[in-house]
């Protein structure tokens, strides 16, 4: 039979006895608490000399019964005191959690060394690729063909529809956009030239690279995300497969191999929408924009779009298998580099793109 926690209050005095701990206390904690403020009430001699069991709880409890302060009069054993004296150095409330203060060089320099620890490790891993080409070369035999038509398919074929809406739509709305400015200058077959530069030139690739980053990239980072959790890297390393060669390198050529096609592919749906826009627009003929579209837009700027999905692609590639080697066995750690390799990509194509505007900034447009 369990030890009750009692309550006895008489003239002048109050005696606790039984065992006031937590578990004895909740079928009639209510209780408790209205009769120790009741007892409060005037001055009296406090016997806790019969108490069997005394635990924080039940400290706290009387501590806020009293007030914060021992009554004039307490008749208590040495071990409780100490557990109520105890709890009468804890603070009335809890300090609030202190604020990290941020040190903007600290900062910096935090996300610098990051940034230089990533570039490091893709670094090695494109090292490790150009050793594998050359071992591949001398051994044709061990090259992941079923690996690579794999990649091409799951990133090229599959995202054709997506690539294909979505560079209709900025067709359409780069042309429709641009013929009410033109309309107001009366530079209407300008449109072929503003349609062709920009789409063949700069928002194929990007666009592309865009929706290949957020798609294809995320995608290899989880799955190879998924194989470090589920220790399938290390089974490969185990039987003495190597991963760069049949993970990360037909990942890696096969995502190189479709971007450019998907450039192509996106850009002249793009193109389309546009030339759909100016019929309805401007009245351009589908006819004579297909006979000046050569003629306004050389032919190396299909050529630098060409090389900018050939580039893209690469480094989405690299830099998503990276991101999904450095996963660590947990979800957190998955969903994080996840997150990281599609924000590194679109960062790391918008600088490449730069780099190719500034070293091709005479070659493709016409000079008038």
């Amino acid at each position: 039979m369990s030890d009750r926690p009692r309550l006895h209050v008489e003239p002048g005095r109050v005696v606790l006895s039984g065992a006031w701990t937590l578990a004895e206390m909740l079928p009639r904690l209510s209780e408790l608490q209205d009769g120790l403020t009741a007892a409060t009430n005037g001055k009296r001699q406090w016997d806790l000399s019969s108490l069997t069991r005394l635990d924080s709880a039940a400290a706290v409890l009387l501590w806020r019964a009293w007030q914060g302060e021992w009554p004039a009069a307490v008749d208590i054993g040495d071990m409780h005191r100490r557990i109520v004296e105890r709890v009468a150095e804890l603070p009335q409330e809890m300090p609030p959690p202190p604020v990290a203060r941020v040190h903007l060089p600290e900062f910096i320099g935090h996300y610098l060394f990051k940034a230089a620890a990533n570039l490091r490790g893709m670094i090695a891993l494109f090292g490790q690729l150009i050793l594998d080409g050359f071992f591949l070369l001398g051994h044709p035999r061990d090259i992941p063909w079923r690996e690579f038509a794999a990649n091409v398919y799951k990133a090229g074929a599959l995202a054709l529809p997506v690539t294909a809406l979505v560079g209709f739509l900025i067709g359409v709305t780069i042309s429709y956009l641009s013929a009410l400015q033109l309309k107001s200058f009366g530079a209407d077959l300008f449109i072929v030239n503003i349609l062709g530069i920009s789409i063949i030139r700069e928002l194929g690739p990007v666009l592309v690279a865009v929706l290949v980053a957020g798609r294809s990239g995320s995608a290899m980072t989880a799955q190879i995300g998924v194989m470090r959790v589920t220790e399938e890297i290390d089974a490969l390393s185990t039987m003495g497969i190597s991963r760069s060669i049949r993970v990360v390198l037909p990942k890696v050529a096969g995502l190189t191999v479709a971007m450019p096609l998907l450039v192509l592919w996106t850009s002249a749906v793009a193109m389309f929408g546009g030339m759909l826009a100016a019929l309805l627009q401007l009245d351009l003929s589908l006819v004579y924009f297909l006979e000046n579209l050569p003629r306004v837009v050389p032919v190396s700027n299909l050529y630098i779009g060409l090389g900018k999905g050939f580039v893209f692609g690469f480094v989405i590639a690299l830099v998503a298998c990276h991101f999904g080697l450095r996963v660590k066995p947990n979800t957190e750690s998955l969903s994080a580099n996840t997150t990281s390799a599609v924000v590194t990509s679109i960062t790391t194509v918008i600088l490449v793109d730069a780099i190719f505007a500034v070293f091709t900034r005479q070659v493709g447009v016409p000079q008038l």
